[in-house]
């Protein structure tokens, strides 16, 4: 404490402590500042030295300053989770390289056959181009061929005769003309198209005789002939009416031979000229007897044997409804079958009558010679024993009641009034009509009245006496509509009615039926049936029937449509081969020149086989889509078709007989313009649509400002001249395709259902096939026929508002179905589809044929409908009522068949999976 104290006063006896303090201090911060600068430099060395190579243990729990495991240095929590993270992170990287490195290989696999495609397109190329090359020669070698052997033929230039130029050769007897001697075809080209030039009566002496019904109703007929030209120049035929006459005019045969001889185009001889004298009662006049006709074919009802020529003359169903349409509601139904009496006849035999037809002078020298066999009293004695037997009640008058009316000698009178008569036959199972004593009476306007009536209320004719010729007898095959019986055999006639089954009664009452309204009832159908007959036996084609023109309204068209996923999902359906091509229409088969007569005469009622003559109006046009089928009674009868046997499977084929073939889509529509274009949206990507036509039924144009939908396929709107649901039917010129796709403008269809519709359809082309089914019922308590929409296993008709049928069947209907009907559908404005069914039932005798499950039609947010009011079903009792009178029967057809889409699978020679059933 001294000298520290000292020191710090500095005192003088201590400076050379001072000094060595002061020395050892200078030390002491050197070697202070050596330690250290070890101590930094070394001990991190060593001390890395250490924790690096020292210290290794022999067993590993014990390291001190050895690396450690890492879960060793992951103890921390968010070190664990950094570790994680690099540990799945490597994991990553670890895959991403392996599919590196295996897309890399197969990149190169690619590429290697990519450059095999390369090398096999260009050798497809290669044999492509030969492959063009050699058809290239083979078409030419064919024309070559075609050339050689076959010489090109244009049409012939027609050749007309001179106006004065009697053309053929006179025949050595007047019976004797037949087509080839006494018709000149050279004024009748197979080209021609058949021109008909008609006389006007009213200006010849005996114009002014005739009956004026005839006349005027002759005239109004010819007026609406497709084939009636007003240049004579060139007609192939020439027609002049000449009765019936007045009461009480009488022309004298030299009178009446001068007069037709002094007509403008005669030539001499009257060659390609038709006498016509229609009779409208059953004494008609025969005004042709002892006049020479020359080579005038001669159309009449009434025909001796020396005065009618076979092949050449007509005979001719009366008249009986000049100026008026027939009472369809006053004609008796077809069923019953069996009427109150099983025959009966009505009738008067006056030998001593004169009748008008001719000069009593004439008839005497007419009956010369050995009379001939008169089984007239034998046929008396039989029918009054078959009355009076009463095993049948059957009713024979041989005595009228009144006066009965004029007849030639030798036949049997009608009695009483028409209407008494038509009374009589609508309780008869059958009518007898006898024929006239004298066997060279061959027709009688008597026995053409009874056939008339007995036919107009389906009264099965039997006609005792085969010499007879009934109408058009060259063409129709009668034994389907009527009994001919000789009159020997006249005690087996009871025996020979009671041995016909009810389903044959019916159909020959059926086809009366129809041999009546197409042939007889009318003056149209009398005057048709006669060019027809002629125009079938030159062999000419008919004229094509009209389609309707459509007038297209301009519209413009928007964006393209979408495609409603729902509407084009086809589920796990495979529908067959895509339809990548542009719409194309079917190929026409018209009738050419090379059809036999019988082919251009294919019925197409319900009888099967037969053949018949079919006049213009109703049945002979050809059709412009008349391919594949003509109207048969079992159905269509193929025509043309694609190669068959194939052997494809269900998704490689569309099915049916005709190779490649789309349909049209005909929408009715009336001023619902947001659900029509939602409609045609929906039907964007279609396949096998060719176009849409758009009906529209309203007076009032769309608006100027709508956007049509742009759906890959034309949309035409037609402009309608009223507003009628019949317009649905009407054979529009723009339908290409023999297929129609009916469609309303608020059904909802899949693409897979209309496609599927379409295929069935194409294997049954003569029947409808649509969705909704619907079936009539029996109404016991009052006896009457009702429309049933319910649910049901049975149906008999199918709704058009989503149905497949033939655009043959629109021309039926439109020109072919009686007016009656659709003027029923107009004043209700409903049943367009009943008729339809009830049209094509009628034809086919077949059921039409329901695709799928669907019954109704669902569509949210669409206006009201016309069948959501409530005397919709009121009205189509009604319809189905009246239809049933205006054919007589009831033609629809039960069914429980049903086609639906099942998939299966099966053995097949080649890969194949998925196939086609119907159920």
């Amino acid at each position: 404490m001294t000298g520290y104290t000292m020191l710090r006063n500095g005192g003088v006896g201590n400076g050379g402590q001072t000094c060595m303090l002061r020395w050892s201090n200078r030390i002491r911060l050197t070697w202070l500042s050596f330690l250290l600068f070890i101590i930094l430099v070394f001990f991190p060395l060593i001390a890395h030295y250490y924790l690096t190579t020292l210290d290794e243990a022999d067993e590993a729990g014990k390291r001190i300053f050895g690396p450690r495991a890492g879960n060793e240095l992951c103890e921390v929590k968010h070190v664990l989770d950094l570790c994680r993270i690099r540990e799945s992170v490597s994991e990553e990287l670890l895959q991403l390289e392996a599919k590196r490195q295996e897309l890399n290989s197969e990149i190169a696999k690619l590429n290697l056959k990519i450059e095999a495609c390369k090398k096999s397109i260009e050798n497809a190329k290669q044999d492509l181009l030969q492959l063009k090359n050699v058809i290239s020669q083979t078409e030419h070698s064919y024309k070559e061929l075609m050339a050689q052997n076959q010489p090109k033929l244009s049409l012939p230039i027609r050749l007309l005769p001179e106006k004065d130029d009697a053309g053929l050769p006179p025949p050595k007897v007047t019976r004797g003309c037949r087509l080839h001697n006494c018709f000149d075809y050279s004024r009748c080209p197979l080209t021609s198209g058949f021109p008909v030039y008609v006389y006007d009566s009213d200006q010849f002496a005996f114009g002014s005789c005739l009956d004026p019904l005839v006349k005027q109703a002759f005239q109004a007929t010819a007026r609406a002939n497709v084939y009636v030209t007003e240049n004579a120049d060139i007609a192939c035929l020439y027609v002049i009416l000449i009765g019936e006459m007045q009461e009480p005019v009488v022309l004298r045969p030299a009178d009446l031979e001068k007069q037709l001889f002094s007509l403008p185009y005669w030539r001499t001889d009257g060659h390609n000229h038709v006498i016509i004298n229609l009779s409208r009662k059953s004494d008609t006049q025969n005004l042709l007897y002892n006049v020479s006709t020359g080579r005038a074919m001669v159309a009449q009802s009434t025909f001796y044997a020396a005065q009618y020529r076979p092949g050449f003359d007509l005979v001719v169903s009366p008249l009986v409804y000049a100026m008026s349409e027939p009472n369809f509601m006053g004609i008796p139904p077809q069923v019953p079958v069996k009427r109150k009496y099983l025959f009966t006849f009505q009738g008067e035999k006056i030998e001593s009558l004169r009748s008008s037809l001719q000069e009593a002078r004439s008839f005497e020298e007419e009956i010369e010679g050995d009379p001939p066999a008169d089984y007239d009293d034998r046929i008396i004695a039989t029918l009054k024993a078959v009355q009076d037997s009463k095993l049948d009640q059957v009713l024979v008058e041989f005595t009228c009641k009144n006066q009965p009316k004029s007849s030639l000698p030798t036949e049997w009178a009608l009695c009483g009034e028409r209407e008494d008569r038509l009374d009589l036959l609508k309780l008869s199972t059958f009518a007898l009509i006898i024929t006239p004593g004298d066997p060279r009476l061959l027709i009688s306007s008597g026995c053409a009245t009874r056939l008339f009536e007995a036919l107009e209320v389906g009264a099965v004719p039997v006609v005792l006496g085969e010499q007879v010729q009934l109408p058009y007898q060259e063409m129709l095959q009668w034994n389907e509509a009527a009994l001919v019986v000789p009159k020997p055999r006249v005690t087996e006639v009871h025996f020979l009615l009671r041995s016909l089954s009810d389903s044959d009664l019916l159909a020959m009452r059926r086809q009366g039926r129809f041999l009546w309204e197409t042939y007889f009832s009318t003056a149209d159908s009398i005057f048709n049936t006669v060019l027809a007959m002629i125009r079938t036996r030159i062999q000419i084609p008919a004229a094509p029937i009209r389609e309707e023109v459509a007038a297209e309204i301009p519209h413009r068209s928007g964006k393209a449509a979408g495609t409603d996923p729902n509407m084009a999902d086809n589920g796990d359906l495979d529908l067959g081969p895509v339809e990548t091509e542009p719409p194309y229409a079917s190929p026409k088969y018209l009738r050419n020149f090379t059809r036999t007569v019988t082919d251009l005469a294919r019925s197409w009622n319900s009888a099967p086989g037969p053949f018949y003559l079919f006049p213009h109006t109703p049945f002979d046009p050809v059709l412009p889509s008349e391919a594949k089928f003509l109207g048969s009674g079992t159905g269509f009868r193929p025509i043309g078709g694609g190669a068959g046997g194939s052997g494809k499977e269900f998704q490689a084929a569309l099915g049916g007989n005709v190779p490649r073939e789309q349909f049209t889509a005909v929408m009715l529509t009336y001023e619902r313009e947001e659900v029509l274009m939602n409609s045609l949206e929906r039907l964007n990507g279609l396949p096998y649509l060719n176009k849409v036509v758009v009906v529209w039924n309203s007076p009032k144009l769309p608006s100027e400002d709508l956007l049509w939908p742009d759906i890959g396929v034309p949309i035409m709107v037609v402009r309608t001249e009223k507003n009628s649901l019949n317009n649905r039917f009407l054979p529009w010129n723009e339908i290409e395709t023999e297929a129609i796709l009916s469609i309303d403008d608020d059904a909802h269809l899949r693409h897979d259902e209309i496609m599927f519709g379409f295929r069935v359809w194409r294997e049954a082309r003569d029947r409808i096939v649509g969705f909704p089914g619907r079936y009539h019922a029996w109404d016991l308590p009052h006896q009457s026929w009702l429309y049933n929409a319910n649910y049901s296993c049975e149906l008999s008709m199918v709704l058009t508002g989503a149905a497949f049928f033939h655009k043959y069947y629109a021309y039926l209907y439109s020109y072919v179905m009686p007016q009656a009907i659709r003027d029923m559908v107009d004043e209700y404005t409903n049943c367009e589809d009943i008729a339809m069914n009830f049209l094509v039932s009628h034809i086919t005798r077949k059921p039409p044929i329901k695709v799928t499950s669907r019954w109704t039609f669902r569509c949210p947010g669409c206006p009201q409908a016309l069948s959501h009011d409530d005397s919709h079903f009121y009205e189509r009792h009604k319809c189905i009522n009246f239809f049933v009178k205006v054919y007589g029967y009831m033609p629809l057809l039960y069914t429980q068949f049903r086609v639906d889409s099942v998939l299966f699978k099966t053995r097949l020679p080649h890969d194949n999976t998925k196939c086609f059933k119907f159920i």
